[in-house]
């Protein structure tokens, strides 16, 4: 039988510019965050979801809680589910880590899959620890899930499960409050629509959309 998994990105957080690594940087959403989650609840409601699941972080968190009408509580959070490590990064303008880390930040763009920032994790490192969290999770939860991550976490996910090189991880676009859905099936996992921004299709349709499928 056919399960929906609805994999969100949490909403809109204040961020600087110039742009700095943020991963594990523990911000709250914003006043727009809020507002695209609660324009998630009202899109959601109707879903019976077995399982509300995030990560430890307060801007998935809270996101969980209010696209599922949960309290905070009652969302479930998985450690695996955290934003990549950034290590020495976090917190860094471009322009700083290539000042403190002499070619670093050009032999990671070359290669995503392996290459680390110093302390930190590879972007092959997080899907080796997100993809089996969430798979293990559909094996052991019967019925629709909502789960609420990270860019860089549902982007290595979803190049995983659409055969993708890790190296063009940064290619699939994951906007604050997008909606990825995902489905079982007897040839396992796929996936029906990424980076879903604005009305989403009924249950009823997902089962007919091609893998991918984007608005």
């Amino acid at each position: 039988m056919q399960r929906l998994i609805y994999l969100l990105r949490h909403g809109e957080v204040d961020t600087s510019s110039p742009r700095r690594f943020l991963g594990r940087t523990d911000l709250s959403l914003n006043d727009n965050g809020v507002r695209q989650a609660r324009a998630l609840a009202g899109q959601l409601q109707t879903i019976p979801f077995a399982a509300v699941v995030a990560s430890p972080l307060q801007r998935a968190v809270h996101t969980a809680a209010l696209v599922s009408g949960r309290p905070a509580a009652a969302v479930r959070t998985i450690d695996a589910l955290a934003e990549i490590d950034l290590g020495l990064w976090e917190g860094c303008t471009v322009a700083e880590v290539r000042q403190r880390f002499p070619g670093a930040y050009e032999r990671r763009g070359l290669d995503l899959e392996h290459v680390r920032p110093e302390g930190g994790e590879s972007f092959g490192d997080l899907a080796d620890r997100v993809c089996p969290a969430l798979f293990g999770l559909i094996r052991q939860i019967a019925g629709p899930l909502l789960v609420v991550a990270h860019a860089g976490v549902n982007r290595v996910l979803l190049c995983r499960l659409l055969c993708r090189p890790v190296q063009q991880v940064l290619d699939l676009p994951q906007d604050y409050g997008a909606v990825n859905i995902l489905r079982t099936g007897p040839q396992g996992v796929e996936v029906a629509a990424v980076n879903l921004i604005g009305p989403l299709p009924a249950p009823d349709v997902i089962a007919t959309m091609n893998q991918g499928d984007r608005s």
